[in-house]
């Protein structure tokens, strides 16, 4: 029985790390190309810079972090390192959920032999995931309070929706939602929002049963909006749809480490917020991926509703003295005023395409947004 224990690996301080997917573009088409593998091969041997399930997508991530600060200051570099070679191979980089008008029928599978096993595990809903996101990683100290927050965390996944959707378009059209991302991802068999559990010990039976099953074949391929990440000892918050620029992803990444250590107060206090209903939290996270930040979220089980901004707006007064003392105010600020100035991902890209009818005006923007947002 001992060697079937799922140990989480306690992370003392609320550390913070950061993994961001970006599309690799043909510098003259602006569309997909599959450069993964020229690219990674000037970057044999370095863990920060990875493949992803698509040759047309390429994951950059941080070290572990002790502060925000440390987040912004890796994530140039590496963008700039990254960018540098694409560049030099003909290629650009753009952070976007989706490319508006790429189809994945298109797209070829990275060589690797765990997305090769993959695909051919659960076929068609794979193959469609031509999406990149944003995930956040939190340090917790226990595995106990890992499943506490992730099940404190979710009715905190329509404040994520809102706050980074940014794909509007699939196949050159406007689909009609702020986050075609997130419906995307939902075919998967493992997605969506976590089962609220009792403690760690169901956390750790439930992975056992799906791996004996053969439902999975490791933890890594449950793929939930939250899920505690008993290898790295974090929270991970895997809601997001990629954005465009280095102080959209640091600010996503502050209001995420305020929230986690937010909760962890309470747990630690002993006044953990209630839940929300599972039917409440489903609902709420369809109206942000439709509606965006114009969406209404419902409040409580009477159905009682308030704009989704003046939510996100209240919980960033609620946990801005945790940010002050993780030292990450300003960014918390920085979300606050870009609620304020409706200067949102997918808004941003309607507008431009309002105006200039071009899906190109959309895409170079994000790639000129990236490169900006990094000296570069």
């Amino acid at each position: 029985m001992q060697k079937e224990r799922i140990f989480f690996n306690n992370s003392p301080n609320p550390t913070v790390g950061v993994e961001v997917e970006l599309f690799i573009l043909d510098s003259e088409t602006y569309e997909l190309s599959p450069g993964a593998p020229v690219i990674l091969n000037e970057f044999e041997g370095n863990c920060n810079i990875k493949e992803e399930l698509l040759n047309s997508i390429i994951e950059v991530n941080t070290n572990i972090c002790c502060n925000i600060s440390e987040v912004r200051d890796d994530l140039r570099n590496r963008f700039c390192e990254v960018v540098k070679v694409a560049e030099s191979h003909g290629f650009q980089l753009m952070g976007m959920g989706m490319h508006p008008r790429a189809r994945w029928i298109d797209q070829t599978i990275t060589g690797k032999e765990r997305y090769l096993q993959l695909v051919d595990k659960l076929q068609w809903p794979v193959r469609r995931l031509l999406i990149t996101g944003v995930h956040v990683h939190i340090g917790v100290d226990s595995g106990e309070k890992a499943i506490a927050i992730t099940n404190g965390l979710t009715r905190y996944i329509p404040h994520m929706i809102g706050l980074s959707a940014n794909t509007p378009f699939e196949y050159g059209e406007l689909t009609g939602l702020a986050s075609t991302r997130t419906k995307l991802f939902e075919i998967m068999p493992t997605t969506g929002i976590p089962p609220e559990m009792i403690n760690y010990s169901q956390f750790q039976k439930f992975m056992r049963t799906l791996i004996k099953a053969k439902s999975i074949s490791s933890i890594r391929e449950v793929w939930w909006d939250i899920r505690p990440h008993p290898g790295f000892g974090t929270v991970e918050i895997r809601a997001y749809d990629c954005v465009s620029s280095l102080e959209e992803i640091v600010n996503l990444a502050a209001f995420t480490q305020a929230l986690v250590v937010g909760l962890s107060n309470h747990y630690d206090n002993g006044t953990q917020l209630p839940n929300l209903d599972r039917w409440i939290n489903k609902d709420n996270k369809w109206r942000a991926t439709r509606y965006g930040l114009d969406a209404d979220y419902i409040v409580d089980e009477t159905g009682n509703q308030q704009s989704l901004k003046s939510v996100i707006l209240d919980t960033i007064d609620r946990i801005t003295p945790v940010g002050k003392e993780l030292g990450c105010k300003p960014e918390l600020l920085n979300l606050a005023n870009q609620i304020e100035n409706d200067n949102v991902p997918y808004k941003r890209q309607i507008r431009i395409f309002e105006k200039t009818r071009n899906l190109n005006s959309v895409i170079k923007n994000a790639v000129a947004t990236l490169k900006e947002s990094i000296g570069y």
